[in-house]
């Protein structure tokens, strides 16, 4: 029979455990708080270094280097690469394979359940 102190008892704990359970994810939270705002003034502070006004310096002209390959041969490469993955991918053929397997095995599965549960019944004599 249950009492009132079991009773009490098992409130106790509840509220203890509840208790505990609320005060470990409040200090979680605090922590991700305290690191999102760490973290915040770190960027904010690397933008102010960032953003002070650069020395203005010399203009370098930069030459365009031209690729060493001509364009014509670029193309020519770039064609046969291709033509070379097409007749790869020409080769592959799909695998075969059955849509739905054969009953065979699930029938039998089902034969062999049916089978246990009379074995069982005529073990207790039920028939």
């Amino acid at each position: 029979m249950v009492t009132w102190e079991f009773f009490l008892e098992g409130l106790y704990i509840t509220i203890l455990g509840v208790t505990v359970v609320f005060l470990v994810l409040s200090i979680l939270a605090l922590a991700m708080y305290g690191i999102g705002y760490l973290e915040r003034t770190l960027i904010e502070k690397e933008r102010q270094v960032i953003e002070t006004p650069p020395k203005p310096k010399e203009e370098v002209k930069v030459e365009e280097k031209r690729p060493s390959i001509e364009p014509k041969k670029l193309a020519i490469i770039t064609a046969a690469i291709l033509a070379y993955v097409a007749e790869k991918n020409a080769q592959l053929r799909p695998l075969p394979f059955k849509k739905k397997p054969s009953d065979a095995w699930r029938l039998y599965g089902v034969q062999s359940q049916i089978e246990e549960v009379e074995n069982f019944n005529y073990e207790m004599g039920a028939w």
